[in-house]
């Protein structure tokens, strides 16, 4: 795929990472429908990236004490997670994984506070494998997962759920802000959702019958004794002959309480509606209301069987996300921005953990969502400081990076003008700059006279790369 390939980077920047050097030689004059298909098909690309963590050729992960325990320790495991943004040869995955870690935000901190750091690290990783392993699948499944996910039992305290005295925390915000959203539901539902879920709750299992074996963990466990057995009525159908109370049921069989509640709220066409506008926003722009027909087509192949893949299938063929008039009008998120200089930059040398610290003051910290609403996304994610920290790290890697960019720019140096285009047009990819900021670039290259010597280029090349990845034109994918 040429640098030229203005569309087909426009899909790399969005459903993946951004295209490294590989993605377009991979890509290159390959069909817009063939890589939307080997991005949505990802099942048929190898899951092996884990066991690629420490290779010379890849991004490197810092170590503690010699060993990486992402599964146990919460640096590693942001450590672990950018490194699979970075190489996976799944990267639709990854990234509808942080999608869904927006959306069902939940935070090490509290779940820490409940469990300790090491079982914590272990609650918040499973979430995130079950984001990645349901991350396009069925939306259903997902949500009912999600109620289950001990780092969820945890977050919204579904552990203190109890028959006589039940915690509506995880019941509204079910309704809120995982499907529906607000205006469609009264606190009388909140209520009722609430005693559904009596008796969801955790249990910890010891391993080898210790209770402080590390290997010990936490997992969900529906305690039919603590289940509010009786019938539960809602201002809104539950079943397709629009019911609107669940039966009174045995406690044994109480947790399909939760199952017709939760299949309720996922087949009801506001979820579908509210899930597209959020697409929209994640894939197509965050500069402009959805369109309602992009909203009506979108939720129209969600209610086929709430199946997320073609979901997103039709999202990346449409015309909205196909738009030229789209490109570049959504504001990069800290971590696609971090992912994205790494695979453009390069990595060579360079580790993942250096990004950690520039990463929370950039104002998103893996695992560490600051409220269940999730962040704040678009212009929120910049201020004078989170603009300073992306223009520092832009820094820091381009330093570490300076040979392998000096070296990369062979044959591209003749003029200052065709070393200014390899990194705009060949090695990165920012929004088309304005006449005014192009010649102020020119500027920074033009020595006089120039040569394209080693010296020069060595100079110069690294100081291109940290301009041009702390411009505004590279803030938004």
């Amino acid at each position: 795929m040429a640098r030229e390939n203005w569309q087909g980077e426009h899909l790399l920047r969005r459903a993946a990472f951004g295209p490294s050097a590989t993605d377009l030689n991979r890509f290159d004059e390959t069909p817009l429908s063939s890589v939307v298909d080997f991005l949505v098909e990802y099942q048929r690309q190898p899951d092996d990236v884990d066991s690629r963590i420490g290779r010379s050729d890849h991004v490197s992960v810092t170590t503690r004490g010699g060993q990486f325990s992402p599964n146990t320790n919460i640096e590693d495991a942001r450590q672990r997670w950018l490194f699979r943004m970075v190489h996976s040869e799944r990267p639709l995955q990854e990234k509808m994984a942080l999608f869904w870690h927006n959306h069902f935000a939940t935070a090490y901190s509290k779940v820490a506070g409940f469990a300790g750091g090491l079982q914590a690290t272990k609650m918040m990783a499973g979430q995130i494998e079950l984001f990645r392993q349901h991350a396009l699948g069925n939306f259903r499944t997902l949500l009912m997962e999600v109620a289950r996910d001990p780092a969820m039992v945890v977050w919204l305290d579904g552990r203190t759920n109890f028959r006589a005295r039940p915690q509506e925390n995880f019941a509204r915000e079910i309704m809120e802000l995982f499907t529906w959203g607000v205006g469609h539901y009264t606190e009388q539902d909140v209520y009722a959702a609430a005693r559904v879920f009596t008796g969801w709750n955790l249990q910890r299992v010891p391993a080898n019958g210790n209770n402080n074996d590390p290997a010990t963990s936490y997992e969900f466990f529906y305690n039919a004794n603590q289940h509010d057995t009786s019938a539960k009525t809602f201002t809104f159908p539950i079943y397709s002959d629009g019911g609107r109370t669940i039966p009174a049921r045995s406690a044994a069989d109480g947790m399909q309480d939760g199952i017709d509640f939760i299949t309720a709220l996922a087949r009801h066409p506001e979820t579908a509606r509210r899930l597209a506008r959020k697409l929209w926003n994640f894939f197509v722009t965050d500069l402009r209301p959805a369109d309602p027909e992009f909203v009506e087509g979108v939720a129209s192949e969600y209610l086929r069987n709430t199946e997320m893949k073609p979901v997103v299938r039709y999202i990346l063929r449409s015309h909205w996300f196909n738009d030229p008039d789209v490109w570049f009008t959504r504001y990069c998120w800290p971590v696609e921005f971090v992912v994205r200089a790494i695979r453009e930059v390069g990595w060579a040398g360079f580790s993942v953990d250096a990004a950690r610290t520039p990463l929370t003051n950039m104002g998103q910290t893996l695992f560490e969502p600051p409220d269940v609403a999730g962040w704040e996304l678009g212009p929120g994610w910049f201020s004078t400081g989170t603009m300073l920290a992306r223009m520092n790290f832009a820094a820091t890697l381009a330093a570490n990076q300076r040979f392998n960019l000096a070296r990369a720019t062979a044959g591209s140096r003749v003029t200052p003008e065709q070393l200014l285009d390899f990194f705009l047009f060949e090695r990165l990819t920012p929004a088309p700059f304005e006449l005014g900021p192009y010649r102020e670039l020119l500027s920074y290259v033009n020595t006089a006279p120039w040569t394209g010597s080693d010296a020069q280029v060595n100079a110069k090349a690294a100081g291109l790369a940290r301009l041009v990845v702390g411009s505004s034109e590279y803030q938004f994918v």
